[in-house]
């Protein structure tokens, strides 16, 4: 399905019992979730209702319909969608699922730095996009068990950076706005994550649009891989930063590339 996503979700959904998963699953996500999510639950056998935002990209809701995901409409905002997800659960009986802030799922994502230090050992460095927070967490629980001396560096969109905010106040901090282009970090960092992220990230990098917007560019013409604007935040972050990183070995997450080609912002 195009995503990290799919590491936590199935996860998240293998560690239910028998009668949680027969109630069936409920999560709120902008799309590479709700599509791992879906996934997962159909391959498994598994009921999953989907709260989506309104404005979520219409290629992600069409890829959650295909694997039979029950789709229920809310606006934007990270409350809407908390609240429209706890009246199914309440309704349905069904297990939540968070997208992010979840040992299951931040245990799941972990595994995408494991194999990425089973085939690079030797890395200084690795750097992995903010949103809620459970790739970057998943990333530095790998990077402090399974290597000696790698770092974790998180990069984060400038118009939702709570994620760099909350790492210099040492509490977390809420955005004001979600304007970013990268639609699946328009999140807030949860509180599962930020302990781990203040014990084992160095620091995080925050990048404007027009970098994110370039780095993907970038990605797409020279790399030839199909990347979403989230996805492309972590690169931003090096080019913005070439000095610091030139002689450096470093490991870049590559997220996602769940994006509607027709639509594309460069």
């Amino acid at each position: 399905m195009g995503a990290f996503k799919m590491r936590g979700a199935a996860n998240a959904i293998l560690s239910l019992s028998k009668e949680e998963r027969q109630r069936g699953v409920v999560t709120h996500s902008s799309g590479n979730f709700a599509q791992a999510v879906s996934l997962a639950a159909q391959k498994l056998g598994v009921k999953a209702y989907i709260v989506m935002p309104k404005n979520a990209p219409q290629v992600k809701k069409n890829a959650v319909k295909t694997y039979e995901g029950e789709i229920i409409e809310c606006e934007s905002t990270p409350q809407a969608r908390e609240a429209t997800a706890n009246k199914i659960k309440e309704e349905k009986g069904a297990s939540f699922l968070h997208p992010s802030n979840q040992d299951e799922v931040i245990y799941g994502n972990s595994t995408a730095a494991i194999e990425l230090l089973e085939e690079q050992p030797n890395l200084d460095i690795i750097l992995a996009p903010v949103g809620g927070g459970g790739l970057i967490a998943g990333t530095a629980l790998a990077a402090h068990y399974f290597s000696k001396k790698c770092k974790v560096i998180g990069a984060e969109p400038k118009a939702v950076d709570d994620a760099y905010r909350s790492l210099i106040s040492g509490k977390i901090e809420t955005n004001t706005t979600f304007a970013t282009i990268a639609d699946g970090l328009r999140t807030h960092l949860g509180d599962r994550n930020f302990p781990i992220i203040q014990k084992h990230v160095e620091k995080i990098i925050c990048v404007e649009e027009n970098e994110i917007i370039k780095a993907m560019q970038l990605i797409w013409e020279r790399m030839k891989i199909i990347v979403e604007p989230s996805s492309a935040v972590a690169f931003a972050a090096v080019l913005k930063n070439k000095e610091e990183f030139a002689t450096k070995n470093i490991g870049i997450i590559i997220s996602g590339g769940n994006v509607d080609v027709k639509n594309l912002p460069f």
